[in-house]
């Protein structure tokens, strides 16, 4: 579900929109600022919500986050948050962690600040959680964007946010949701938890992954997906990908569902369509299908379909 961009006309309203979209919370203005500069934004892909949130003014807010995680991201300006005593200040590049069922209180969220809110379910990220590191961690109170975990996970939630606003469609079939809210889970764990050496699986592990992902690759894969049929966690899995084939999971089933696409191009009857085609194969973007068609073959997908 995908909210257009709404500008609320009082503060009540305001902060019942936030609440609606994100978490319950307890709003303070502390400016004489009016709603003109306010804006919420939202989409939901299942156990995640998104948020686009700034109130045009100087503001506090308390809330307790029942049942999920708060993960904020300032895109212009900086929070200052204080949770179980320990305050947390995240300019652009850091995000600051709000744990489920424990009270936090934005003291700094100011007129020229604006976040993109990232809110998960508590049991699903548990879950995640144990797929992606075959333990249970919390989560830190704030994490670093500017290292490559961080990120790779920032680009996916803007692009995201931004394609889901462009594009709220593409929320039409569940699988795709599921699909993209495990990775954006899966992302922020491996941003999240600082990686420790961890011995390189077996080959037969990478081989069990391979079988399976050219057995169904277009199947809507995330990388915890991948990690249970191994029967390792992710980073053990990305290892050892890495060490025995030189390339990453995700890496491996691109290039095995542009082989499928390709094959499918080929012999395709002129009723089919590239969109049809990319869709059989676990491409849920036609453009990215297209460019990453290109890359590999040097030619469009629809070139090879009328040929």
């Amino acid at each position: 579900m995908v909210t257009p961009r709404v500008v609320p006309t009082d503060w009540g309203a305001a902060s019942r929109l936030v609440a609606d979209a994100y978490f319950p919370h307890t709003l303070t203005r502390l400016s004489r600022d009016s709603t003109a500069g306010a804006v919420v934004h939202t989409a939901e892909l299942g156990p995640i919500r998104l948020a686009g949130i700034g109130w045009g003014a100087d503001v506090t807010v308390e809330s307790a986050h029942p049942g999920g995680y708060a993960v904020n991201i300032p895109i212009s300006g900086h929070l200052t948050s204080v949770t179980a005593g320990v305050e947390v200040t995240s300019p652009v590049g850091w995000a600051t962690v709000c744990p489920p069922d424990t009270d936090t209180h934005i003291t700094g969220w100011n007129r020229a600040c604006r976040i993109l809110g990232v809110g998960i379910d508590r049991a699903h990220l548990d879950r995640e959680m144990l797929r992606v590191l075959e333990t249970e961690r919390r989560l830190p109170l704030q994490i670093d964007l500017t290292t490559p975990e961080g990120a790779s996970w920032l680009r996916l939630v803007t692009s995201l946010a931004r394609q889901l606003s462009d594009d709220p469609g593409v929320l039409s079939n569940p699988l795709v949701a599921e699909h993209l809210a495990g990775a954006v889970t899966s992302a922020l764990i491996l941003a999240a938890t600082p990686a420790a050496p961890a011995p390189a699986p077996r080959p037969r592990i990478v081989k069990r992954v391979l079988d399976a992902l050219q057995a169904d690759p277009g199947r809507a894969w995330t990388a915890g997906d991948m990690a249970e049929c191994a029967g390792v966690g992710v980073r053990r899995l990305q290892a050892g990908f890495r060490r025995h084939v030189g390339r990453s999971p995700s890496e491996c089933l691109l290039d095995i569902r542009l082989e499928r696409a390709h094959e499918e191009l080929v012999a395709a009857e002129p009723s089919r369509t590239v969109t049809d085609i990319a869709r059989q194969w676990g491409f849920t973007h036609p453009g990215r299908f297209a460019a990453a068609y290109r890359g590999r073959y040097g030619t469009s997908p629809s070139q090879v379909l009328r040929g």
